[in-house]
């Protein structure tokens, strides 16, 4: 690492430096023509420059001739001759690919000053140079109300939080097409790894947001762009490098935009690396593709587009004790690195888990303005997501000991502790070991099945003359999908009214099932999962590889149901813009989800379920007023009734749909301020969400002894906060960006609900004291500040970020929370993290180039990111930082750094 900032400093030296001259005009982005705030405007040949101000303007007294070098991060530079009131606009490289065609109108952009909503925006710069290896979502942790997480430290399993509502409870828009799983709402970042090559920025809409889809989320919307509006020629080749073997190259190519109306973008990208945690490598591929039309003076827009990535990577999935990081870690040291189920198998490293997904979207936009005030956007959309995650299938043995793995009992943990295997000196697990002790203890196979005498045959559970249930093997628990989906809306202008009604179609079919992947030495395995058969010896199994996996082909084991979920919606707004200082907007939305389930292996008598519908809809509201040309305030308001997910129609993996379905009811309020000056930015929002009528059914013992199932069905967390951001250019060279985002979410009161038996029969109560309980997961204090400071063509920004009111992940149900004096939830310490990064743009063979280097977590901070357990320290407690090393954590990375090498064909 020390010669690779010794080569940085090296190109620095090389630097040519570009002078500034005084001339009037305005910088703004050539897709949307807003402003662009901090551009470096500079006379070329001198060494004089300056910077614009928030409105985008610049006002220099330059002599008549002087040619103007005009350049902003993450956007193409621009030369264009000095003169007065010019409008300059500079082409966002959208990352590696430029600009991508034609942005599709069913977006729903937040526009400053207009749109009464709390927003904030990342723009392409920030994502090109910044995230680097680190994991996409990340880039948002500098953003008011946002955490995430890397998790278990695989690359792609990160996880980000809006306003302390979780993934499943946040909209994620990628061109305004919804990501979201249809079934339980969760998003999974490993398949959309390739935003980091094509994203052209990022929308965060926090709360009710603007979007127009059928039921918006609790927390907020954010949007992910990926194209622009035209795209000229060229090219890019960039090359990053990176902490633990990371390797990443990347080739894009824009043809440009025909004279007939035609354009087309492709970009390829690999990556490698072994990962920050030990045993988590991993290798992806991200493709893409766009081809546009728009024939010349023509009322019509076409875009079509592909985007996938392909990739497996290791997993740290066992939650680890801080007392395990301790023992494992160098002379008693804590070792973030630590994963307890990697290790080695045939001289190569071998994990249990194995994550491995492709997840193509193809997409067709069809804008057309049939008039000048009447446009209709169709947006229609697939997605065939096809992969899942290995792990440990075998006898569970527990030797009674069980303490040390009180929450999450790691089946491959209980094997070794069996005597089925060992550890290494390191701690690494020897699967080889794992192999010879499957073959040794398998005697031939002697059972009634024909054709499989002598072979070597393990099961889980299932006891027939030669089959050996004390073995483990690697299954693959597959979740496939296939997506198809329709985005449309008609808006009609007339005078300062704008109307629109849209629909949102979706039609979803999830594929869930097992099968085998290693069968670690034995030669087959004898299933009894499919209870429409006897049970079956199965000797093969599927590859995990994102490319070569066998799809919903071949042998399964354990369960295979599939889930089907419709959505039908309907929505419409009406907007009032008097285009200086008012605007007002009311929007609507009605939608039916449609669930059922289908079970091919548990239930023979019963393998259709019915067909449930549910409806839910929303409506909102607000107003935004500006002052005067610095000053504007707005406000929204909303109630939401949304569907519960499809676990909760379908509990306890049955087909019987549940009798206490219930929507639930969100109502939010929120009130902001804006102040922009030319040097100055500053956003301040205040928010309350209640969020209820949440279903949670549990088995409890309650304050009498008495076990059954309670069924709760009103829970609900109260979040409210206050968050802040700003923007300062001190100087020409020097931007100073910052904000604080404090919450205060709980829950709001205890909950009762009857116990039931076995046989459903009433048989007292349970409550849950959870009355001012904090909500856990996600740092209700967050706040980032950063400096940006240019010199030419190299530029410094170093950013710090604290975090506090971090508390454990809990369940309410747990047992702590039955009794009425609990301690409520674990808060974890407080931290600051100080990042680092560098840029020097030059020439290279008469192109364009650019180098970066980031350094994330400069001082080698040891924190806890998150929490998976919930056990408060006493007087005997063995602590680290004050937190029980019992508790079951993730850490988060120490330093890490990478660096990139960028050149423009």
């Amino acid at each position: 690492m020390k010669k690779l900032i010794l080569l940085w400093f090296l190109a620095l030296s090389t630097a040519t430096t570009f002078s500034q001259e005084i001339f009037t005009g305005k910088v703004v982005d050539g897709e949307t023509n807003e402003p662009l705030p901090g551009a470096t405007v500079l006379a070329k040949g001198t060494t004089n420059g300056v910077a614009t101000g928030f409105n985008g303007e610049f006002v220099i007294d330059a002599p008549a001739g002087t040619i103007l070098v005009v350049s902003y991060l993450g956007y193409s530079s621009a030369e264009v001759p000095g003169g007065q009131n010019l409008i300059i606009a500079l082409d966002a490289e959208a990352n590696q690919l430029g600009e991508i065609v034609l942005t599709s109108s069913v977006i729903d952009i937040a526009k400053t000053r207009e749109t009464p909503v709390a927003v904030s925006t990342i723009a392409p710069a920030e994502i090109s140079l910044k995230v680097g290896n680190q994991e996409f979502p990340e880039i948002m942790n500098r953003t008011p109300g946002v955490y995430a997480t890397k998790q278990g430290g695989g690359y792609g399993d990160s996880r980000i939080s809006l306003r302390g509502f979780d993934q499943r409870n946040t909209s994620f828009l990628i061109n305004g097409q919804p990501v979201n799983d249809m079934e339980n709402g969760w998003v999974y970042w490993s398949n959309w790894q390739g935003l980091t090559d094509v994203a052209s920025g990022i929308q965060i809409q926090r709360g009710l947001g603007a979007s127009r889809l059928a039921v918006p989320s609790v927390g907020g919307t954010v949007s992910i762009f990926t194209k622009a509006a035209e795209m000229s020629e060229g090219g890019v080749i960039s090359q990053t490098v990176g902490n633990d073997q990371y390797y990443k190259t990347t080739v894009a190519y824009n043809t440009g935009k025909s004279e007939k109306g035609w354009a087309s973008s492709y970009l390829l990208s690999r990556w490698v690396g072994d990962g920050y945690v030990d045993n988590t490598a991993g290798e992806g591929w991200t493709y893409f593709f766009a081809l546009a039309y728009q024939p010349e003076g023509s009322a019509h827009a076409f875009n079509l587009s592909l985007l996938g990535a392909g990739q497996w990577h290791h997993q740290r999935d066992a939650w680890v004790s801080i007392r395990d990081y301790e023992n494992f870690g160098d002379q008693g040291e804590i070792d973030p690195r630590w994963n307890t189920n990697g290790g080695v198998l045939k001289g190569k490293e071998f994990n249990m888990r194995r994550n491995f997904y492709n997840k193509p979207l193809a997409t067709l936009n069809w804008d057309w303005d049939i008039s000048d005030n009447v446009k209709l956007a169709t947006s229609l959309y697939a997605s065939a997501g096809r992969g899942g995650g290995t792990g440990p299938r075998g006898q569970n043995f527990r030797n009674g000991d069980i303490d040390m793995y009180p929450f999450n009992i790691d089946l491959t943990q209980h094997y070794l502790e069996n005597g089925r295997g060992t550890r290494l000196p390191n701690g690494q697990i020897d699967f080889d070991a794992v192999v010879a002790t499957n073959r040794a203890t398998t005697g031939p196979y002697t059972g009634g099945i024909t054709g499989y005498e002598g072979l070597r045959i393990g099961s889980n559970g299932f006891r027939e003359d030669g089959v050996n249930r004390e073995v483990m093997i690697r299954r693959a628990s597959m979740n496939s999908h296939d997506w198809f989906g329709a985005i449309s809306s008609l808006d009609i202008t007339s005078g300062n009214f704008r109307y629109s009604i849209g629909i949102d179609l979706r039609d979803y079919k999830g594929y869930h099932y097992r099968a085998l992947n290693d069968l670690m030495g034995l030669d087959g395995y004898y299933s009894t999962g499919n209870q429409n058969s006897a049970g079956e010896i199965i000797e093969t199994g599927i590859k995990a590889d994102p490319f070569k996996n066998t799809g919903l082909s071949g042998p399964k084991i354990d369960y295979y149901n599939i889930g089907y979920v419709g959505w039908q919606g309907l929505n419409g707004l009406v907007e009032y813009n008097d285009q200086s200082k008012i605007t007002a907007v009311l929007q609507a939305g009605i939608s039916n989800q449609s669930f059922q389930r289908e079970d091919l292996f548990d239930q023979p008598t019963n393998p259709m379920s019915e067909k449930k519908n549910l409806t839910g809809g929303y409506v909102k509201g607000g107003a935004n007023y500006n002052f005067n040309d610095k000053s504007n305030v707005f406000f929204n308001a909303g109630f939401i009734s949304r569907q519960p997910q499809f676990d909760a129609v379908f509990p306890n993996f049955a087909n019987l749909v549940n009798p206490d379905l219930q929507n639930e009811v969100i109502t939010s309020f929120e009130l902001g301020y804006g102040f922009l000056a030319r040097d100055f930015r500053l956003n301040v929002n205040a928010y309350s969400t209640s969020w209820g009528h949440r279903f949670v059914s549990r088995g409890i013992t309650n304050a009498q002894g008495v076990d059954g199932t309670a069924q709760f069905k009103d829970i609900s967390v109260l979040h409210q906060g206050l968050e802040v951001e700003a923007t300062y250019n001190a100087t020409s060279q020097l931007r100073l960006k910052g904000m604080v985002s404090a919450g205060n979410w709980k829950y709001t009161k205890d909950f009762t609900a009857t116990l039931f038996d076995g046989n459903n029969q009433e048989i007292g109560t349970g409550t849950l004291y959870t009355d001012g309980a904090k909500v856990g997961d996600a740092a209700q204090f967050t706040a980032f500040l950063e400096a940006d400071y240019r010199i030419g063509r190299t530029s410094f920004d170093l950013g710090l970020r604290f975090v506090d009111g971090l508390y454990a992940d809990y369940s309410i149900t747990d047992s702590d929370f039955l009794q009425p004096d609990n301690q409520g939830a674990l808060k974890l310490p407080s931290f600051a993290l100080v990042d680092l990064g560098a840029t020097h743009r030059f020439e290279l063979f008469g192109k364009d180039s650019s180098l970066r280097l980031n350094i994330n977590n400069l001082f080698n901070t040891t924190y806890i990111a998150e929490s998976n357990s919930n056990i408060h320290a006493d007087a005997s407690s063995d602590t680290w930082k004050g937190i029980d090393k019992r508790n079951y954590v993730w850490l988060g990375f120490g330093t890490t750094w990478n660096a990139t090498f960028k050149i423009n064909l």
